[in-house]
């Protein structure tokens, strides 16, 4: 959320823009003069409110809702373009203190909106710093801001994960690794490699993709948990070729990794994939026991996650002719779940089940 270390008449007027209140609903919601509003809207930053009247002023911004902080934090940049004080002003040294610690606040948010895939929102907390910074006028800090900006649309991009959004994910991701490699930040760059492979494997480049896993699994930059992630992977990508044994293989090594590094969501994660890759040898029981264990121990909070697990389970289930009833009825509700929540990638893989059952 925004803050502001200082206020002066400027800000003051930002706030009640942001809030959609007239001067006299201001000043009452405020305890003061309609007056007093007046001279700090006249005078602007170079008049300052008394010291109770900032502490009023403070809690007057965090109680805003979240959309009114988005608002405030615009016309504040509206005014510094405009030339109205130079605590606005984004100069060739970049942003102040505060604009930082503001950005920092919204990249946390944007990120929380991606894990809801609430990408609207997501969207605009990231583009109104990326639009309004070039990269060449920042200090090293803003620099790292810029690449988490960057790495988080790519992220957006990729959830989204049209044909169109996948080519873009991958244009930001690499924009991203290089300034994390200018700013010496390797494992930043390292998790950036991570998600262009994961890129790679969603556009069909599974060989790719698997290479890239690989090479990755064994990359110290990484933490454990990465270079864990990249091993399940490699056996996803081996899956969708068709090497089931391998992946099974490759796939149980991970899961017991994610089981002794305490993590039990990715665990489930490897369940989900271990029973496709199960799918995919033909042994329907297993696949079932693994899709049982991933169910009743994953979340799925996320509509992602929802959509993810629901596709899996129906895949499973449609490929007995006594279950594919049942398999038809979850799949629609991926399908439906898929669709409210744009998770354009999801729906193409839910396409290319139902053509396979089509001409089974």
């Amino acid at each position: 959320m925004a803050t502001v270390h200082h206020w002066t008449g400027l800000e003051a007027k930002a706030l009640r823009l942001a809030l959609r209140m007239s001067v006299r609903t201001f000043a009452a919601h405020l305890g003061v003069g309609v007056r007093t509003i007046s001279k700090w809207e006249k005078l602007l930053s170079s008049t300052e409110p008394r010291q109770d009247t900032q502490a009023i002023l403070d809690t007057a911004l965090a109680r805003a809702d979240p959309a009114a902080h988005l608002r405030f934090e615009a016309n504040l940049s509206e005014a510094g373009r405009a030339g109205g004080g130079p605590r606005q002003r984004v100069t060739a040294g970049g942003p102040r203190a505060w604009e930082y610690e503001t950005w920092a606040d919204d990249l946390e948010r944007a990120a929380v909106c991606l894990s809801r895939q609430a990408f609207g929102f997501a969207g605009s907390l990231l583009d109104r710093w990326l639009r309004r910074l070039p990269p060449h006028e920042l200090d090293e800090r803003g620099r790292y801001l810029y690449a988490r900006s960057l790495t988080l649309n790519g992220d957006m991009r990729r959830l989204q994960g049209t044909v169109q959004d996948l080519l873009i994910a991958t244009s930001l991701y690499g924009d991203a690794h290089s300034l994390f490699v200018e700013l010496g930040v390797p494992r930043r760059a390292a998790q950036i490699q991570l998600s262009l492979a994961v890129v790679a494997e969603m556009s069909g480049r599974l060989t790719f993709a698997a290479s890239r896993y690989e090479a990755l699994a064994d990359d110290e930059r990484l933490s454990d948990g990465d270079r864990t992630r990249a091993r399940l992977w490699i056996g996803t990508a081996l899956a969708k070729q068709g090497h089931n044994d391998s992946a099974v293989t490759l796939m149980q090594s991970a899961a017991q990794d994610f089981y002794d590094l305490a993590e039990p969501e990715e665990w489930a994660v490897s369940q989900q994939k271990l029973a496709l890759a199960h799918r995919g040898t033909g042994d329907l029981t297993r696949a079932l026991h693994f899709m049982e264990t991933a169910r009743s121990v994953s979340s799925t909070g996320s509509p992602l996650a929802r959509v993810q697990i629901d596709t899996a389970h129906a895949h499973i289930l449609l490929s007995d002719p006594a279950t594919a009833g049942e398999g038809r009825a979850v799949l629609a509700l991926a399908a439906d779940t898929a669709g409210k929540h744009g998770l354009n990638h999801q729906l193409r893989s839910i396409a290319a089940i139902r053509d396979t059952e089509e001409y089974a």
